[in-house]
């Protein structure tokens, strides 16, 4: 009796404890948020994700009812800004604008990461997301994806082809053209898409596959002559452009994407408030239509568990890409 007395007391006590706990965290999301919000951004300033961040937080503020500061960390492919809020204080105030390149490339191009995206984190949501283009050097003798192949199995590692680094997005999304097409072009890693988009221009390289806002105003302005998108849907600012599936590589697919993530302790009450407003924030007429004038189109998750879902999918695809390539960012 004892024995069966001091049992019942302390699954009493369990309980009693279990309650006060939800009780609190219920509590806390109902003033959540009661000051500033810090959206943590891994790349400078000028680049997709600075666009899409300053556009999507001063909305996300006024539906929220308190600031949201975008804080700009940048160095080694936003891995150093992952990291920081990976150890932050799950508490909502310090979340993440994360990308495909630190999130599902970078556990596989880096030998040692100070954080695991599926143990670290907890995924609020995908809110948006920008097809690799691409593209040549007008003096480059291709004028589709197919020529643009041919030409490359003509001339076996004479063709160069510029990415922003190794081990990024552009990085994997060259290896997999590559893979595909069975072409051997020679990778040609920059230290940003800036210094990278110059050389292109100026005809030190012949090519390049990257962000469609990095190569945009130099394909409009008729510096560069864009062949494809790897994607599946065409984009509205450059209509006449093909996806590599209707040129026949369905496969090729590269899609830089742009998701809200969390210290992985953060309370559900918390993830969900945040959810619905990034939701809210993604479905205003101007937050569309100011991303799509960058080349960036609304993507938002229904829920944390389907944005869940697509992260590991992602994780999976882009690991055989970069175990297969060999393709390394250290």
């Amino acid at each position: 009796m004892p024995c069966s007395h001091s049992r019942r007391i302390s699954a009493s006590v369990r309980l009693t404890c279990g309650v006060i706990l939800l009780a609190a965290a219920s509590a806390f999301a109902q003033n959540y948020p009661a000051k500033p919000i810090r959206l943590i951004l891994g790349f400078p300033p000028g680049g997709s994700n600075d666009v899409v961040a300053r556009i999507v937080a001063p909305r996300l503020g006024e539906l929220l009812g308190a600031q949201v500061v975008v804080e700009n960390r940048p160095g080694a492919n936003a891995t150093i800004a992952t990291e920081y809020v990976a150890k932050a204080t799950p508490d909502g105030y310090t979340i993440m604008l994360g990308s495909s390149s630190p999130l599902a490339i970078s556990p596989f191009t880096y030998s040692k990461l100070g954080y695991d995206t599926l143990r670290d984190f907890v995924g609020i949501a995908q809110i948006a997301l920008t097809p690799e283009l691409g593209a040549v050097h007008p003096s480059v003798p291709a004028r589709s994806l197919k020529e643009l192949v041919a030409l490359a199995r003509s001339q076996p590692g004479k063709l160069n082809f510029a990415s922003s680094g190794n081990g990024g997005m552009p990085h994997l999304a060259l290896e997999l053209f590559k893979s595909l097409a069975k072409i051997d072009v020679l990778h040609v890693p920059y230290k940003g898409a800036g210094p990278a988009a110059i050389d292109l221009i100026g005809g030190h390289v012949e090519g390049m596959i990257i962000d469609f806002p990095a190569l945009y105003p130099h394909v409009k302005a008729g510096k560069l002559r864009a062949l494809f998108l790897a994607a599946d849907k065409r984009i509205g600012l450059l209509p006449d452009i093909p996806t590599s599936s209707e040129a026949g590589y369905p496969e090729l697919i590269a899609v830089n994407w742009f998701a809200i993530m969390a210290p992985i302790k953060t309370p559900r009450p918390v993830v969900d408030r945040l959810h619905a407003g990034f939701a809210k924030t993604m479905a205003t007429p101007e937050v569309k239509e100011r991303l799509q004038a960058q080349g960036v189109q609304t993507a938002m998750s229904p829920s944390p568990e389907a944005f869940a879902k697509f992260l590991r999918a992602e994780l999976t695809k882009w690991s055989k890409v970069a175990k297969e390539s060999g393709a390394r960012a250290d």
